[in-house]
């Protein structure tokens, strides 16, 4: 496949370079364009977690989308034989396993590697892969701090790749089909939209530093982040609950409901204030080694004063809205209110108790999905786009998952700090917080060698 590929191009480059420049291509450009019916060749990196959901989505649409999952990736290869056997089960192809993605990345026949990394590698896993010519689909968030983020943007346009941010509501006919509403003018003009992460957690206990098992290469998965101690508590699933490698909810769960918020407002720009409140209010430090909290509320404001509310809530609670909402959004409008609960959404005006539009006409028929983002209809656009070699093929390309990072983001800045953010949007050298080195220094990170993000990528 890789011959072919190779003969296809340079015979096209060198008897037909003339054509190739009438099209407005580049070499570069024309290498990053994959044929309609040429297999796509994937890597996954991550494989505990979410990273079963790509492992599975790959899979499924290996005969109808020409997918090849070829190579698994993970720092601990104690998850090597599980994910294997899936793999092998689903196609009759055993993987490849590999801890060390720099060999993955490594491999020619990779076109595309699949990260459900940890929150703290998703920018340098990111530029890695398109320094080595690969393409790339991120879960959320984008990235781990904004500076970070603003790197990916810029490594995905050098070296033109498509990388795609796994917001898969974006990918969801239904919910297409409610922004398409709300832009049109379904409600009047939109000025809130409220998104909520109501997903009750438990303590996950304390435990004293210890030897990283045997297989688990624990210098690599903590990779840019501060060197500390292992602790088992602060790994696997856990690191989503330490500001080192992970965002807590609000930037966890909470980037798809801020994404579909942002989506809904129409607002291709950073807010100018942000102010995050809360605390941890489920247990104390004497049974649980969780640093972000438990609840929070943000408010964040844009420059023609639309408002953008998020709520998390890691305590039980009853859900909001008529559908029972939990994870969720609702945008109110000048004319009416929308209510959007996974693939269900109903729009009703002002006063009235009965829906005026909705999914499958509002008639209250509607099965509600409240698994989560669809698969793997985001991940077929993913390749669709690969193959168009256009990145406004992509639901949900890198400058758009940047913009729905960069909210819960700077929440957490102001809810560590105690204070409002006011931000500074446009390009990087005016992304910053107003008058606050303190928050200023929280755009990005201590690096730490030799997993460093360069200035120029």
């Amino acid at each position: 496949m890789t011959e072919r590929r190779h003969f296809i191009k340079q015979s096209l480059m060198g008897a037909t370079g003339i054509a190739i420049g009438g099209m407005g291509l580049s070499a570069r450009s024309y290498a990053s364009i994959m044929g309609a019916n040429e297999r796509i060749t994937i890597a996954v990196a991550g494989i505990n977690g979410r990273g079963k959901a790509h492992i599975n989505a790959w899979c499924s649409i290996k005969k109808s989308h020409n997918v090849r999952l070829k190579t698994l990736c993970d720092t601990d290869e104690r998850l090597f034989p599980a994910g294997s056997k899936s793999v092998a089960d689903k196609t009759g192809e055993k993987p490849l396993t590999e801890w060390d993605l720099r060999k993955v990345l490594d491999d020619k026949e990779i076109d595309a590697v699949s990260l459900a990394i940890p929150n703290h590698w998703h920018a340098l896993a990111t530029i890695w892969a398109c320094q080595a010519g690969k393409h790339v689909y991120v879960e959320k968030p984008a990235m781990h701090n904004i500076w970070e983020g603003r790197k990916m943007i810029e490594a995905a346009r050098k070296y033109d790749r498509r990388v795609q941010v796994g917001f898969q509501n974006r990918s969801i006919p239904e919910v297409m089909a409610a922004m398409k509403f709300l832009h049109d003018g379904g409600i009047g003009k939109i000025y809130m939209a409220r998104g909520t992460c109501i997903k009750p957690r438990d303590s996950f206990g304390i435990a004293k530093d210890s030897t990283p098992p045997a297989g688990f290469h624990y210098d690599r998965w903590l990779g840019p982040a501060t060197w500390r101690a292992y602790n088992e508590k602060r790994s696997h699933y856990n690191w989503h609950w330490f500001w080192d490698t992970g965002n807590g909810d609000t930037g966890n769960q909470g980037p798809h409901q801020f994404d579909v918020a942002r989506w809904g407002l129409n607002k291709n720009e950073h807010p100018v204030s942000v102010y995050s409140n809360g605390g941890i209010f489920g247990w104390s430090p004497d049974n649980c080694a969780q640093e972000t909290p438990d609840t929070q509320s943000t408010i964040a404001k844009y420059k023609d004063g639309t408002i953008l509310e998020f709520e998390t809530r890691g305590r039980p609670s009853n859900g909001e809205s008529s559908l029972d909402t939990r994870i969720g959004n609702v945008f109110f409008g000048t004319e009416g209110y929308l209510e959007l609960n996974g693939n269900i959404w109903k729009a009703f005006r002002n006063r009235e108790a009965k829906p005026f539009a909705g999914s499958n006409a509002g008639t209250g028929n509607e099965t509600i999905s409240l698994s989560g983002p669809s698969e793997p209809e985001h991940f077929v656009n993913f390749i669709d786009a690969l193959r168009s070699g256009k990145d406004e093929t992509l639901h949900c390309d890198v400058n758009e998952g940047f913009y729905s990072t960069t909210v819960p983001l700077l929440a957490n800045i102001s809810y560590r700090l105690g204070r409002e953010v006011r931000f500074m949007g446009g390009d990087m050298a005016n992304e910053m917080v107003i008058n606050d080195s303190e928050a200023n220094a929280m755009l990005t990170r201590v690096y730490r060698p030799p997993y460093v993000i360069p200035n120029e990528v």
